[in-house]
């Protein structure tokens, strides 16, 4: 029954997309989920463990998994990984001092075989902050201009005033098409 359901919901060009939402703690992670989901900032505790939503764009139900960015969270990242269709990596530009952890945890995604195909999408967020990293700060950073075999994209974001994140979800919804 469910996957008749799904065909017929493909017929009709409604397409569903698993998304992970990754980044170090603090980045911004659960007040980019709910501003996509409900469309406005509600206030958000550290995530311990994962939240998980369905935010439909442009006839894409994305099935975002929002996980805890903190240390010792990160190894269980991995579970969440099968049926990924795409990544989005959260970085707060204004945490100039942890760019180089973020851009570790990054790289070592990237290893993993079971994201192999998984589009990549970098949100640069926290732009309304002072001292903030642009995205070309932030991409060089994640030493993004080096990933040749896969797709990506950067997008400069402010959860809090809503910017950018519409526009990642395009570049989404646009690539997962193809």
């Amino acid at each position: 029954m469910g996957m008749w359901i799904s065909r017929l919901m493909s017929a009709f060009g409604e397409r569903e997309a698993r998304i992970l939402v990754l980044g170090l703690d603090n980045a911004g992670k659960t007040t980019i989920l709910y501003r996509l989901q409900v469309g406005e900032v509600v206030s958000t505790i550290p995530t311990i463990g994962f939240n998980v939503e369905t935010v439909t764009y442009k006839n894409i139900k994305f099935q975002v998994w929002d996980l805890g960015g903190q240390t010792s969270i990160r190894p269980y990242w991995r579970c969440y990984f099968p049926n990924t269709q795409a990544v989005i990596y959260v970085v707060d530009s204004s945490d100039v001092d942890r760019i180089g952890t973020a851009k570790t945890e990054f790289h070592a995604i990237l290893k993993e075989d079971e994201l192999k195909d998984a589009l990549l999408l970098v949100f640069a967020n926290k732009q309304d902050l002072p001292g903030a990293l642009d995205d070309a700060a932030v991409a060089e950073g994640l030493d993004l201009h080096n990933i040749k075999n896969r797709q990506w994209s950067i997008f400069k974001t402010s959860a809090m005033k809503g910017e950018g994140l519409f526009e990642g979800l395009e570049w989404l919804s646009n690539n997962l098409k193809r």
